[in-house]
């Protein structure tokens, strides 16, 4: 299985990272312009993050670990010269660690204007979409992983929840003794 690659003239292009306002409350501006995004899979679960984020889809390879770092925080990568923080998603959602292998790919997107890899299983598809086709996030639980999506889009034969990347990283913490399971959650969990 060869690695998935997107290529597109606009990735390095950027724009206003972050400003991407999914929620329909914005939709009336947003509808005549089109977005796009690219969509990627943690496990049986379709997840989004805005084109105009990405800067670089590679495959997994060896990082560096970092000492003292929350346990979703794999380590860094250097990238031409540019140290990247890798963020493993399926542990930030609180799903546990992946066990990353060559078939794992890191989307390199910026939030705020540094650059932050993102360790998901695959990548799907780049996806076409109006603002109107946003729907809220239900919050019937006010728990952690709500809290990084900023909306759901329904396509053909899936549902895409789309992250929210400024939240990704600076969240507050819910519950008290989070910040020591984010070191120690595996050891301690089991």
């Amino acid at each position: 299985m060869s690695e998935p690659a997107v290529a597109s003239p606009n990735l390095g292009a950027g724009g206003p990272v972050g400003n991407t306002d999914w929620t329909a409350g914005n939709a009336g501006a947003a509808e005549s312009s089109p977005t796009q995004l690219i969509s990627f899979a943690i496990g049986d679960d379709q997840y989004g993050v805005d084109i105009m984020a990405v800067r670089e889809i590679k495959g997994w390879t060896e990082i560096t670990p970092l000492p003292r770092q929350p346990q979703y925080v794999r380590g860094v990568l250097n990238l031409r010269g540019v140290i990247v923080p890798i963020v493993d998603l399926r542990c930030r959602f609180g799903q546990g660690l992946t066990q990353a292998t060559t078939l794992h790919i890191v989307i390199i997107v910026h939030i705020g204007s540094k650059p932050v890899g993102l360790l998901a299983d695959r990548v799907l598809d780049i996806v076409s979409l109006d603002a109107n086709q946003v729907k809220p996030v239900p919050r019937v639980a006010q728990g952690q992983r709500i809290s990084f999506l900023s909306g759901l889009v329904t396509t053909e034969d899936a549902m895409i929840a789309l992250i929210d990347l400024p939240n990704l990283l600076t969240m507050p913490i819910d519950e008290p003794g989070d910040e020591l399971n984010g070191a120690q959650g595996a050891k301690t969990r089991d």
